[in-house]
């Protein structure tokens, strides 16, 4: 019976010389590859290559080694257990059932007789290991007869195979070994009597060297799979199990973990004891000694070529393989002045260690020697402790020595691959990376090998880090993930915009960027995309979207295995300009052609200015000149030192429009009406009409040349009638015609002295002797004025400076309609971007 816990009667064989073995195809299906009937029919499938001797060798059922183990701790405890067991047995007889029906194969007496044998176990427990271990392979069991079953057994030339048959092991400080020799012996005894080429093996057990039952460990299915194919001289083993191969990193914490098309050994060994869940540790030294290629596949999608590891891999674009995060460490410190030339330091602390049974996992120490730290299990933290400071105990009341300190909550960081040997730069990318997501470093670990750089970091910072990281060397270092609000005019061109330039902007061109829309709002509702959306469906996304919370969306935003945030501002609300010193303070970059922050409260403006120190990139170009260089043209000259002392200038494109046209043969009410069907004015034409807007750009400017100039310190001149200003915007657009008469009152006052009208703004910064004035208003240019040469929407703004004092610099051009406003928009993301090293 399969659940004896005897010696094997072959414990002792004669010494049998092994029969040479043929070329076969060794498989391994995970639990989660035989957790239902469709899966075992799924195996079977994946088995196909009947020209090929093959072996298969199995893990428990999903879940069932838990519910072992779960059962055996129940019996030890004296708790109930009968209805789990019955529980486990109606699973399994359920499975019998559907993969067959008929019991040709006598599966459904044969799960009885298991079944009960395990009852009488489980009904006298013992500490014994071997009883604890035969509970727990007991899954292995059953499930090769299944698939046994499912494959149509010996009738299709299957034969099932107990390890605890041939597989001799034995326990030591590094994991669980082989007894090659005598395993080797065992299988050739085994195979003079079962001489069939096909076979299904349970994994995970085993015998020890007395012939008692025992297990490979947790996971071991993987470890007994390239055990019995360097036994079997396999050419290949393939390991069936539900992901497509080893990824970069744990999907679940990074969503753009990608698929590895091959690694090698040492980073596969290297990944393993760092916590991939993909390949049990130990796995790789039987491959490693045999040659043994190891192919990883997805039995879901078998379509998928999956990941192979032999001793050298194929060239990778990024030097990194693969990250992984182990997590629930802590950081054991010990310092002290007395520490530094004294021999033999680290032997007496890691021999403290040794003795208390704890686990290393890296160790750091800088070149002063004044402190040495290392990372171990949190489980363990305090019991290491309690070690160090018990051999160093003499040195630490004498002073020589401070302490030993424990800093909880820490996860290690491990980069990993072959491409990292001789490559420099590879450390400062992940630094880099690390310090863009604010992740902060407590020690690092890399070995001469230069395979492996291990870095402690807070619990906390763990997920970001890892993300940031992945970001650091799979992604483009200028993926950009971007929020838009406000999808009015500005905003749906903008996004028009994006759509069109999406080709040339998706990581994998040369501009190195890759621009990725993921969140779109207006004033009530959001969409938040959880990986890319596209810019033509952004503003219907938001019928289905959910209620707007800036919080929330800011943090989508702000996504954490992307490297760079951004959200661009297209709605012209205070309240959206409000959130914006926080977002910076985050990291996130702000564009806008929103005036609110730049022209609003002067607290507000420096609170905006000082968190741009953060890191956030703070770009408003369109807010004063649509798509026109007008504060880039400023800050050039600010920057090499000149000095502004004047601006003067048209800084409405709408008002542009309105006085080029406006010549007395129609009507301004008129103007206004086709401006408004045009687009150029806002929805109410008051704030254009009202001069706030053009005051607005006058204070940006001036704040920019380091004014702290505020909205109330501008003289306007509102062509709003008083009577018309508090009116809703229905009822002034029904009596727009009483402007007419005023402003044909200005124009022929202005017609008689040869000239026309323009809305101008004006700023003269204050002199030594406090002289400046800033104001907006209706007036009528000297004849010869470069805004009598304007045309259509064209925005004319002249800066004189200490270089220009004479003869202006001009910036001239269109400065209303949405396309052109989205062009200066987009043209501000496009800097940033190009700031953080993308080529547009």
């Amino acid at each position: 019976m399969s659940l004896d816990l005897s010696p094997s009667p072959l414990a002792n064989p004669r010494a049998t010389e092994p029969a040479p073995a043929a070329l076969c195809h060794a498989h391994k299906f995970g639990g989660s590859s035989l957790a239902t009937v469709e899966r075992f029919r799924g195996a079977t499938s994946l088995l196909g290559d009947a020209g090929t001797p093959r072996i298969a060798v199995v893990s428990a059922m999903h879940g069932v080694t838990d519910a072992l183990t779960a059962l055996a701790q129940s019996a030890l405890a004296n708790r109930p257990w009968q209805d789990e067991l019955a529980q486990l047995h109606e699973r399994h007889s359920a499975v019998a059932r559907g993969l067959d029906a008929e019991d040709v194969h006598g599966v459904a007496p044969w799960l009885d007789s298991e079944f009960a044998a395990l009852h009488a176990l489980l009904a006298q427990p013992s500490r014994k290991p071997e009883w604890f271990a035969a509970i727990q392979g007991a899954g292995e069991v059953w499930s090769s007869r299944l698939l046994l079953a499912a494959l149509g057994g010996h009738a299709a030339g299957w034969t099932a195979l107990d390890a605890r048959d041939v597989l001799e092991v034995h326990a030591s400080e590094l994991g669980v070994g082989v007894d090659w020799p005598r395993s080797r012996s065992k299988l050739a005894v085994w195979r003079s009597v079962n001489p069939s080429p096909n076979l299904v093996i349970t994994g995970f057990i085993a015998r020890d060297g007395k012939g008692a039952a025992t297990t490979l460990g947790r996971n071991g299915s993987d470890y007994s799979a390239a055990i019995f194919a360097v036994l079997f001289d396999a050419a290949e083993l393939t390991i069936w199990t539900d992901v497509d191969g080893v990824l970069s990193a744990d999907p679940r914490l990074v969503p753009d973990a990608v698929c590895l098309e091959s690694m090698s050994y040492a980073e596969a060994c290297e990944l393993a004891y760092f916590g991939a869940k993909v390949l049990h540790p130990q796995t790789m030294a039987p491959a490693m000694q045999a040659g043994l290629p190891i192919r990883i596949r997805n039995t879901l999608r078998p379509e998928a070529p999956g990941t192979l590891i032999t001793g050298r891999s194929l060239p990778a674009a990024s030097p990194v393989k693969g990250l992984s995060l182990v997590a629930d460490m802590a950081l054991l410190e010990l310092t002290g002045a007395g520490l530094i030339g004294v021999p033999g330091t680290a032997e007496r602390m890691f021999a403290a260690l040794h003795t208390a049974c704890v686990s290393v996992t890296m160790i750091s120490q800088g070149s002063s020697e004044h402190s040495i730290c290392c990372v171990l299990r949190a489980d363990q933290a305090e019991r290491g402790r309690m070690a160090v400071q018990a051999a160093f105990r003499d040195a630490i009341a004498d002073g020589q020595v401070e302490g030993v300190h424990i800093t909880p909550d820490i996860a290690v960081l491990a980069a990993v691959g072959d491409g990292m040997v001789g490559t420099t730069g590879v450390s400062a990318r992940l630094f880099a990376g690390l310090a863009q997501a604010r992740v902060n470093i407590r020690a690092i670990a890399q070995g001469a090998s230069e395979r492996n750089i291990s870095i402690a970091v807070s619990a906390e910072d763990a997920t970001r880090g890892l993300r940031a990281a992945h970001a650091a060397f799979w992604l483009s270092p200028q993926t950009l993930s971007v929020g838009v609000i406000g999808p009015g005019n500005v905003g749906r061109a903008l996004l028009a915009q994006l759509a069109q330039a999406a080709p040339r902007y998706s990581g994998i061109g040369p501009s190195g960027l890759d621009l990725r829309l993921r969140a779109v709002a207006n004033s009530r509702r959001m969409h938040l995309a959880p990986r890319r959306l596209d810019p033509d469906e952004a503003v219907g996304a938001l019928e289905a979207g959910e209620p707007l919370d800036f919080a929330r969306f800011a943090a989508h935003v702000r996504a954490e295995h992307l490297p760079h945030a951004m959200i661009v501002d297209c709605s012209g609300s205070d309240a959206v300009a409000a959130h914006y010193a926080e977002w910076l303070a985050a990291g996130i970059h702000v564009v806008t052609p929103n005036k609110q922050a730049g022209a609003g409260p002067l607290e507000r403006y420096r609170a905006i200015r000082a968190a741009t120190r953060h890191g956030g990139h703070f770009r408003y170009e369109a807010s004063v000149g649509a798509g026109l260089p007008v504060i880039q043209t400023l800050r050039n000259q600010l920057d090499t030192g000149d000095a502004l002392t004047e601006v003067e200038g048209v800084f409405s494109g709408t008002l542009a429009w309105l006085f080029n046209k406006f010549d007395g043969s129609v009507r301004f009410s008129q103007l206004v009406a086709e401006a408004r069907a045009l687009g150029y004015t806002e929805p109410d034409p008051r704030d254009d009409l009202s001069g706030m807007d053009v005051a607005r750009k006058l204070v940006i400017l001036a704040r920019e040349a380091g004014c702290e100039l505020s909205l109330e310190d501008v003289e306007i001149e509102s062509l709003v009638p008083e009577a018309l200003r508090g009116v809703s915007r229905e009822e002034f657009l029904a009596r727009l015609h009483e402007l007419d008469a005023p402003l044909h009152a200005r124009l022929d006052a202005a017609r008689r002295e040869g000239r026309a009208l323009r809305y101008l703004a004006r700023l003269s910064i204050p002199d030594e002797a406090g002289a400046g004035r800033a104001c907006v208003g209706l007036v009528s240019p000297e004849p010869g004025h470069a805004s009598l040469h304007s045309q259509l929407t064209d925005n004319l703004i002249q800066f004189r400076t200490r270089r220009y004092a004479s003869n202006p610099l001009v910036v001239q051009g269109p400065g209303a309609g949405p396309e052109v406003t989205a062009a200066g928009v987009f043209g501000d993301i496009l800097a940033i971007a190009q700031a953080l090293g993308a080529r547009p």
